[in-house]
């Protein structure tokens, strides 16, 4: 694994943001559809002056958020996910995500960034419990949270909008991340045994 690559997903490398990524991060921040998703406006300064914040912000990131990029497996710049708000008294960090290149929507990879990223904040940090706000009316990216293990705690009012607080516990991604490797433990076993039940065919002795 390369120096710059925090974590390996199944279909994603969450890895450490570079200036590169500068003109996908720009063409997404000012897309009207993605500003509507994430519940803001698209953003409206100049590439130059977003450039420049890039640098500063990838300079100096500050010690209260993480800023991550979303690659492809064979190294494509899809998309971002960040944690902020981190608290470390209270062990709590909210996540955001966005994959910005719409070839990869509903493809699986928004999940699988997201249980990437729930691997390293809990192998990387102390942190106990994480947390989002998603629009209540966005189905499509509530239904993609539940499936990396998030729960729907409450719905609460921001700007006039109303959205779904989701979260996981410390203790929740264990008991997924166990289950996972007992699932996948049965499933080798039950394989060696139709291996064995086919080498040794009808009438061995």
């Amino acid at each position: 694994m390369s120096e710059e690559v925090l974590i390996r997903g199944g279909k994603v490398i969450l890895r450490e943001k570079r200036i590169e990524d500068a003109p996908d991060d720009f063409a997404w921040r000012t897309d009207e559809e993605l500003a509507r998703l994430d519940a803001t406006r698209p953003l409206s300064m100049s590439y130059a002056d977003f450039l420049r914040y890039a640098r500063a912000e990838i300079g100096d990131p500050g010690p209260r958020s993480k800023r991550l990029a979303i690659d492809t497996a064979d190294g494509k710049h899809i998309g971002n996910f960040m944690y902020y708000d981190i608290d470390l008294r209270r062990g709590e960090a909210e996540l955001g995500i966005m994959i910005g290149d719409r070839d990869y929507w509903g493809r699986g990879y928004g999940s699988d960034a997201m249980r990437a990223a729930h691997d390293y904040i809990f192998t990387h940090t102390t942190l106990t419990r994480v947390y989002l706000h998603t629009l209540e009316w966005n189905e499509r990216a509530r239904r993609s949270f539940a499936r990396t293990g998030m729960r729907e705690v409450k719905t609460v009012r921001r700007n006039g909008m109303k959205f779904v607080r989701m979260e996981m516990l410390r203790h929740e991604w264990e008991a997924r991340v166990s289950s996972e490797a007992q699932g996948g433990a049965e499933r080798a076993g039950i394989g060696m045994g139709l291996e064995a039940a086919v080498s040794e065919g009808p009438g061995s002795a």
